[in-house]
């Protein structure tokens, strides 16, 4: 009784397990049937869960939309998504289906797009053969259409065949020129883009622009935490370090990478087997022979298994073989001697193919193509050419002139710079400084009385202009110049007289007027201590403006070139220089 009660538990519980799955598939189909074709894209494309069979159920329901509502655009889409995760027979014939209903289509990346997902299938499938075909006719379509972004793509796969065949220098033109020119490739295809870039920039030696290219992919992928990408990267900076006979940081980078790759059941035979081939060579850089050839090994049994074949496999059949040779191992040695020349034979037929093929499908049409391109170009910009060279010849004649010009100004300041120097080092003695004071005083006061006499006015009286005088030397002799804020007012109250009498004394006697007065003593200050305190020469150029009077530099700068007829920086310079 019991076991019958149990039995019927059962039963009612795996009903109930029944209805609740057959109600969640049938509330996922109604949700997959409401939604719009762009949300089902964006479902499909950016569906990160790697969930194949959910990815198959949203394209089959988006062709089933498309066909339902005999929408031709969206028909073909469907085709196009039902074909990625599939068989290469699969997937052929999706894009067999997509061939026909595009075959009419006004859209100008059809029938180009057809033959650029083909190529890439056979690619995947190690048949460079007819991916090239492929290519070179996707790339046909695309310039008939003048679709930039299908050329594009035509002209970066036929790029990575360029660098099967060890066209290294112009895989990495055409990538580059790609990366850094267009805007109309995604992230996708820009990650790859620089993947490959850095790869061939590595087989260039251009490490230092491979390393930068490989440290921006760590980065960003890092930030945008795809874990895929990274490892490629990582994997591709194992290989930079093995080629800089880095070795120990080689193999950490790339078993990081084999534990990743091999873990996760990634579909990309060429991520396991690049992985497997730089590990085994790092190996073999540090002499530890076994653990190379446990790498080497490995690849030869997933070549077995999966037919891929690249051209470094020779290097691990060449390492293997020379390795039980040395052993003395002549079964082994056979063995690995008739895989390498099966594997070899593969491979001359390929290279041979595209090697062939490349130039006369691709390059001499591109060539050609260059030839009128460059030929209009020239005839174009020889007019150009000739303006811009007599445009060039001015601007040269110009800054020649300009250049002369500052050279002879510049000497011309140099040696005033040099006259002021040698004053200063002349030591005159105080005496006779005074006596010539005194001579030009002499001679400025006989001037103004002859002067006033001329004039009929009625001169200020020798007492106070001496006063003056005397208070004016003490103003000088006690550097009260250098106080800053100083104006005729101020000095007048200060030495007890009036504005009227001490601007007249000062242009009488000093023959300038009170502005030029203060700033000819700064500024002859300036000269002496400049060439006499190193110090003092140390300071900024502002402290040192400060320190005179000055308000800012600027107005320093300004009063001494004035004064000296040499900018202040070539006067310091020349008393550096003279007392080196």
């Amino acid at each position: 009784m019991v076991k019958i009660k149990l039995l019927l538990l059962l039963v009612i519980v795996c009903n109930l397990f029944y209805s609740q799955t057959s109600n969640a598939e049938n509330i996922k189909k109604s949700i997959l049937k409401e939604n719009t074709y762009e949300e089902l894209e964006s479902e499909f494309y950016n569906s990160n869960n790697g969930d194949i069979n959910l990815k198959r159920n949203i394209a089959k329901h988006y062709l089933q939309k498309a066909k339902s509502e005999k929408n031709n655009t969206q028909i073909a889409e469907g085709y196009v998504m039902l074909h990625f995760d599939e068989t290469l027979p699969n997937a052929l014939k999706y894009l067999d289906s997509l061939q026909l209903i595009t075959k009419n289509s006004k859209e100008d990346y059809y029938p180009a797009r057809t033959y650029l997902l083909r190529g890439n299938l056979y690619f995947k499938s190690d048949n460079l053969q007819a991916a090239l075909n492929n290519y070179v006719l996707g790339l046909k379509y695309a310039k008939e259409k003048r679709n930039k972004r299908q050329i594009a793509i035509a002209d970066i796969s036929i790029a990575y065949l360029n660098n099967y065949i060890g066209k290294h220098g112009e895989t990495a033109k055409t990538l580059k020129y790609y990366l850094y020119n267009v805007d109309y490739l995604n992230e996708d295809e820009r990650n790859n883009l620089k993947l490959n870039l850095a790869d061939a920039y590595i087989e260039i030696n251009k490490m230092d622009s491979a390393f930068t290219l490989i440290q921006e992919g760590l980065q960003s992928s890092k930030t945008s935490k795809d874990t895929y990408v990274y490892h490629q990267n990582l994997s591709l900076l194992g290989y930079y370090d093995l080629k800089l006979k880095k070795y120990k940081e080689s193999v950490q980078n790339l078993l990081n990478c084999k534990k990743y790759f091999f873990s996760t059941n990634d579909p990309s035979k060429r991520n396991q087997n690049y992985t497997l081939l730089n590990l085994g060579k790092a190996y073999a850089g540090l002499q530890e022979k076994d653990k190379a050839i446990e790498n080497f090994i490995k690849i030869d049994s997933m070549v077995l298994k999966t037919n891929y074949v690249f051209p470094e496999l020779r290097e691990v059949y060449t390492y293997l073989i020379d390795y039980y040779k040395g052993m003395k191992d002549k079964e082994k040695q056979l063995y690995y001697v008739e895989r390498f020349l099966k594997v070899d034979n593969t491979l001359d037929s390929q290279f041979r193919y595209i090697s062939r093929e490349l130039p006369r499908r691709y390059d001499t049409p591109k060539l050609l193509q260059e030839k009128q391109d460059i030929t209009n170009e020239l005839k174009k910009k020889k007019m150009f050419f000739y303006i811009s060279l007599g445009v060039l010849i001015i601007v040269l004649l110009l800054f020649i002139n300009i250049y002369l010009k500052y050279k002879k100004a510049e000497k011309k300041h140099r040696k005033i710079a040099q006259d002021l120097i040698q004053s200063v080092n002349e030591n005159k003695t105080k005496k006779e400084i005074e006596l010539k004071e005194e001579i030009l005083r002499n001679d400025l006061l006989q001037k103004s009385l002859e002067s006033a006499e001329d004039k009929a006015n009625k001169p200020i009286s020798e007492d106070i202009a001496q006063m003056i005088l005397k208070e004016l030397d003490i103003f000088e002799a006690k550097y009260q110049f250098l106080n800053t804020g100083i104006t005729l007012g101020s000095l007048a109250k200060k030495i007890r007289t009036n504005s009227k009498y001490l601007s007249e004394i000062i242009n009488t006697y000093k023959g300038k007027n009170f502005a030029s007065y203060l700033n000819d003593l700064r500024i002859d200050y300036a000269i002496k201590r400049l060439a006499e305190d190193k110090k003092f020469r140390s300071y900024k150029l502002s402290a040192i403006a400060e320190e005179l009077g000055y308000n800012n530099e600027q107005a320093f700068a300004l009063a001494f070139k004035k004064k000296t007829r040499t900018p202040l920086t070539i006067y310091i310079k020349e008393i550096n220089r003279s007392q080196e």
